[in-house]
């Protein structure tokens, strides 16, 4: 548009130069006869108006007006014949020039309004084209280049797969169902913490299926126009009628169908119940013979609308759970496809030591791990470089130079062996796998314990050891040092929380009984909430509830206490060795304990191999990402 008002400005300033010509002086009547008297006029040419104009000899044009009421033309005459002035005559163009004059002076604005008036139309051709498709859905339609992605690529799930594939069965051979008096569902919602594979699942379904398959996310129905939300609606189930039989996936279906009157919103209220009640009724409406099957997704299922949820629009809820242990070392195998592995790289130990990892945060560490590989100038990827990325991932950057004091070096090795000394000397807790003092994020050292087994179930004594192990750091810093320090309020925060959970949620409190009381906050898939919303109880019950968990929590630090005392020498020795070599394994900590010729009270040395670190471990009874 610049260069169309640059172009016509350029145009206007060529017409006005061609009118004006060569530069034109106007005389007056007195100055033009006194320039004939001087004979300095070579020609003039005179109109019927009285209207002259001419040339001096030596070159300058001018005009000049001969005031006829003085009727002296004759005179005028006479004068420029004597002095030799050629003299033509013209008659006048009748207006013509005023009008052209009167053009060219409001040109300008004429210009400005022309602008403004192609801009409008434009405008206009805009909106009217925006209302046309505003309504439109925006899904993307899969038809002829469907994805590579099959169920054979995704590693594990069978449960899932299961119940998924009926859907694509359906589609493909219906009569199967028909004469078994079988009607396939109307809609599967996929629920799962993040990261799990939902959406790969959809890809699945739609290299699988023979089927058009619509693809849109949630947020794509939402606009701040009232209306145009349902109207996309209409239309995406109006494109799968013309396809079907064909599959719509709806991802993030929490943007879409959220609870209706849940509470105030900050605008959009109207707009978005109105959308919901649009997919309501598509769902319930259409044509159970048309083949249409919806595929939806979210991880925050408490945030639906039951509406939604009830049987006719969508009748199954699929559970994608995070990954068990075999089914993570599936996907890592999967993800270590293109890449060279070490012969010392056994991903059935890797999967042991990623309990709580979803699918992305698998692909992730494998990624990091072949990042450390070619930052080490190597293209195979070897065990340190999976551990490196492990310690990575769950606790940020490790620095390559230890920039602790000698003193605090000091410290954080003797916390650590305070850690690793009671996880080794407690008969449930699991074994130590890993011990450093090497700072990785905002931890100083972390002690890494790895399960024998992923457990689902934790009983008293396994909570009651777990207390120990998080408490021993700083009963190492009390006997070694007689005074704590910050390093705890890490391992504080986590056995104040699990001790809570002991007393208010597991029962395991011999003062309040056998009574539960949940968390009042929403806890959707892939989400922890620290703080309870308002307590369901008195509080009489909330002193009680405070009462035991500083009970818990001060015999779990007298027990580490007493425990580490008992073993001073090899606590001693462990924090030497920490000094000295930054990094021990796990087999180090019962070189030590055996050195003191001291048992590890009854458990078995084979137990302490190797380990994940409490901060690490999902929290007891939650299964969630270790974050």
């Amino acid at each position: 548009m610049f260069w169309w008002i640059l172009m016509t400005l350029v145009m206007v300033l060529l017409l006005s130069r061609a009118r004006s010509g060569p530069h034109t002086t106007s005389l007056s009547y007195s100055d033009f006869v006194g320039r004939v008297g001087a004979s300095q006029v070579q020609t003039v040419d005179i109109n019927d108006k009285g209207m002259v104009s001419g040339t001096l000899k030596d070159g300058t044009k001018f005009t000049t007006q001969i005031p006829t009421a003085l009727g002296t033309g004759a005179q005028l005459q006479q004068q420029l014949t004597s002095h030799h002035v050629k003299i033509t005559a013209s008659q006048s163009s009748g207006g013509g020039s005023a009008w052209l004059s009167v053009v060219f002076s409001f040109l300008p604005f004429l210009l400005l309004i022309g602008i403004f008036v192609w801009m409008g139309r434009r405008a206009a051709g805009s909106v009217t084209g925006g209302l046309s498709a505003i309504g439109r859905s925006r899904a993307k339609i899969i038809e002829a280049e469907r994805p590579t992605t099959r169920f054979g690529d995704i590693a594990g799930y069978d449960g899932v797969k299961q119940e998924i594939s009926e859907v694509v069965d359906f589609l493909r051979n219906p009569a199967r169902y028909t004469a078994a008096g079988a009607k396939g569902p109307r809609g599967v919602i996929m629920v799962g913490p993040p990261g799990t594979g939902k959406t790969l699942f959809a890809r699945a379904v739609a290299g699988e299926a023979d089927v058009p398959f619509l693809s849109v996310t949630g947020s794509a129905f939402v606009e701040m126009f009232v209306g145009v939300g349902a109207s996309r609606v209409r239309d995406l189930f109006g494109e799968a009628r013309k396809r079907a039989p064909s599959i719509i996936f709806i991802d993030e279906i929490d943007a879409l169908g959220s609870r209706r009157g849940g509470g105030a919103r900050l605008g959009g209220n109207d707009e978005r119940e109105q959308t919901l009640n649009q997919l309501l009724s598509e769902m319930d409406g259409f044509d159970q013979s048309s083949g249409i099957v919806v595929l939806a997704a979210t991880n925050r299922p408490d945030a639906l609308d039951p509406a939604l949820l009830r049987p006719g629009r969508f009748d199954r809820q699929v559970t994608v759970p995070l990954p068990n242990q075999a089914e993570r070392a599936s996907i890592l195998a999967v993800h270590a496809r293109d890449k060279t592995l070490a012969p010392d790289v056994d991903l059935n130990v890797v999967a042991r030591a990623t309990p709580g990892f979803s699918g992305a945060d698998l692909a992730n560490l494998v990624n990091e791990g072949a990042i450390n590989a070619v930052r080490n100038n190597r293209t195979r990827i070897e065990s340190h470089d999976l551990d490196a990325a492990r310690d990575r991932v769950l606790l940020g950057r490790r620095e390559s130079s230890n920039a602790l004091l000698p003193e605090e070096r000091r410290s954080v090795a003797v916390h650590e062996s305070g850690h690793a000394l009671v996880a080794a000397l407690c008969e449930h807790a699991d074994p130590v796998a890993k011990v450093t003092i090497l700072p990785a994020g905002v931890t100083l050292g972390v002690t890494e314990q790895l399960p024998e087994a992923e457990r689902h179930l934790y009983s008293e004594s396994y909570l009651t050891d777990l207390l120990a192990v998080r408490l021993g750091g700083r009963a190492a810093e009390l006997v070694v040092f007689g005074e704590g320090s910050t390093g705890a309020a890490n391992d504080l925060a986590g056995a104040t929380q699990i001790a809570t959970r002991m007393v208010r949620e597991f029962g395991l409190s011999p003062e309040l009984g056998p009574i539960g009381y949940a968390s009042t906050h929403p806890n959707f898939l892939g989400e922890t909430t620290d703080e309870p919303g308002r307590p369901a109880y008195s509080e009489q019950t909330q002193r009680i509830v405070d009462e035991e968990v500083a009970r818990l929590l001060r015999q779990a630090e007298q027990r580490a206490i007493t425990l580490v005392r008992g073993h001073r020498s090899a606590l001693e020795s462990l924090a030497g060795q920490l000094v000295t070599r930054e990094t021990v394994d796990g087999s180090v900590v019962l070189d030590v304990l055996r050195q003191e010729h001291s048992p590890a009270d009854g458990r078995d040395d084979a137990h302490a191999v190797n380990a994940s670190s409490p901060p690490a471990r999902p929290e007891p009874g939650v299964r969630t990402p270790p974050r």
